[in-house]
Order: structure tokens, then sequence, then C-alpha cells
């Protein structure tokens, strides 16, 4: 598998996660139909993060939970969602089934 290509169809999945909703790593692996929510983590994880168009942020774990929420990346993401108006809690998005964005309805 072509990883860059992998990469940058996530990013580009992650481009539409619309402002105030939230996606999970699995969906976005589930809706690209290969690869992995771990696969889609690393992706995430070497994404250059100083380009701050894409949304990363909006990504969380499949219970709503921030990856690594007690350290600065993670206190930045809960910043970024709470300036949205998604309500972060323990490193937990809080109503994260009603704030779910499922990509699948998206992509073709």
């Amino acid at each position: 598998m072509d990883t860059s290509k992998f990469n940058d169809e996530v990013y580009e999945v992650v481009n539409l996660i619309p402002e105030g909703r939230v996606t999970a790593y699995g969906a976005i692996a589930k809706a690209l139909g290969y690869g992995t929510a771990r696969m889609v983590g690393h992706a995430m994880s070497v994404m250059d993060h100083h380009q701050k168009t894409t949304p990363a942020h909006r990504v969380v774990n499949s219970s709503g939970h921030i990856s690594a929420p007690d350290s600065g990346g993670g206190r930045w993401r809960a910043e970024m969602l709470e300036k949205e108006g998604i309500e972060v809690k323990n490193g937990k998005v809080v109503k994260f089934r009603e704030l779910f964005w499922d990509p699948s309805t998206e992509i073709i």
C-alpha cells in the first residue's frame, strides 16, 4: 500500500468534517474502504500540524476520547473543539453520538 496516497486520502476526509462535528479514526478507515483505525491514527500523527487548515482536532477515538488528552496536543485539540462549541469533559467529547459525523455518507 502506498502510505503517502493513503495519508492524503485521510486528510481529504478530515477536511470534509463540518465545524462543530467530530468523527472517529475507524470511521475514516471504513469510509475509505481500506486501512484501519490505527493506520488513520498514524496518518494523523505524521501530518504537518503547523498547516492549520486540516481540522485534525475533529478526529477522536470510537468512544469520543481525545488521544493523549493530558499532552500538549491533547489540550490543544480540546481547546479547538470547545471553540467550535463542542463540550469536552475529562478528555472526552460530551454528546459524542449526537455530534458524530459519518464520513461514509459523504464518500462515494
